[in-house]
């Protein structure tokens, strides 16, 4: 059966934007969930002004994938980290993070929580590895049962950054309070990245004045994301990144269709206008912090 016109439009790549200027750089990427080859990929990122790409692990074998990709691509730069999401399957065996359920595979318990860190940490070694990441704190999908291998989880990727002098990504969803207090209690690396911040301005003002980076995805584009966007105006300029978050949170117009780091220059424009700053401007700033962030 052939697709509907509507569905068929969902599923289609939205179109290549303007071309930015000043080239900048996609701070957090999924490209082994896009559809074509990394080639592709990049190719057309660079033909709109992204040229530099972080792509980041959420598992043992997507951070390895990452890493491999970043040791034969020079514009790819790897994150490596078991998502916030994935400490509670290791350690329970629940998919949801909140609990054994039925029909989910018996859990690793901590010993295999362990072992999947102590690979996160070889990988983290690596030179074309500049970041610990995304790790986190994830409400949304976790239950009750599963928060302490998220927090475990989480502080062990915290120490393994600061061991390894990698950037830290962090995931945060509907658990800010919590993710801040942990930092403090940890120490957080010297370099932090709140990855698709979610906060509001007052929340902005937090992460700045502990020198916290702020990237900013294409939910900053939505009509519904009125408090991102007073939260991008209250940040630093020198501590704001952009990112896709590819294949997810595709910028407006094009809601709910596939992203890729080649649209970009959508997200730009929307964070420049927000900032009463031309988009040259707002792409310098961007490409410059990304690089300090991560240390390329």
């Amino acid at each position: 059966m052939s697709p509907s016109p509507s569905s068929a439009s969902k599923d289609a790549l939205p179109p290549l934007p303007e071309p930015l200027r000043v080239a900048v750089a996609d701070s957090h990427t999924h490209l082994d969930m896009q559809a074509g080859t990394v080639e592709e990929g990049l190719a057309k990122a660079a033909s709109v002004g992204v040229s530099t790409v972080v792509q980041v692990g959420c598992d043992v074998k997507g951070s390895r994938w990452a890493a491999e990709t970043a040791a034969a691509y020079e514009n790819v730069h790897a994150a490596v980290a078991l998502h916030p999401n994935e400490a509670p399957r290791i350690v329970l065996g629940d998919p949801g993070g909140g609990g054994p359920r039925q029909g989910a595979r018996a859990g690793g318990g901590e010993s295999a929580l362990d072992e999947a860190l102590a690979e996160i940490e070889a990988l983290a070694a690596l030179d074309h590895v500049k970041a610990v990441g995304e790790t986190g704190l994830d409400y949304f999908r976790t239950g009750p049962e599963g928060m302490a291998a998220q927090e475990r989880s989480f502080r062990a990727h915290i120490e393994i950054a600061k061991r390894r002098n990698k950037a830290l990504v962090i995931h945060d969803r509907d658990a800010h309070a919590d993710v801040l207090r942990v930092l403090r209690e940890e120490g957080a690396p010297e370099r932090t990245v709140f990855h698709c911040y979610s906060g509001d301005a007052d929340m902005a003002r937090e992460c700045a004045a502990a020198g916290y980076y702020m990237s900013f995805a294409g939910t900053v584009t939505f009509k519904n994301a009125a408090p991102l966007r007073e939260a991008l105006a209250v940040a630093p300029l020198e501590l704001v990144l952009v990112e896709t978050d590819a294949p997810y949170l595709t910028p407006a117009p094009y809601r709910g269709r596939p992203n890729a780091p080649y649209l970009i220059p959508l997200t730009v424009r929307a964070m420049a206008a927000v900032r009463g700053i031309d988009e040259d401007a707002m792409a310098t700033a961007l490409a410059a912090n990304t690089a300090r962030a991560f240390a390329y």
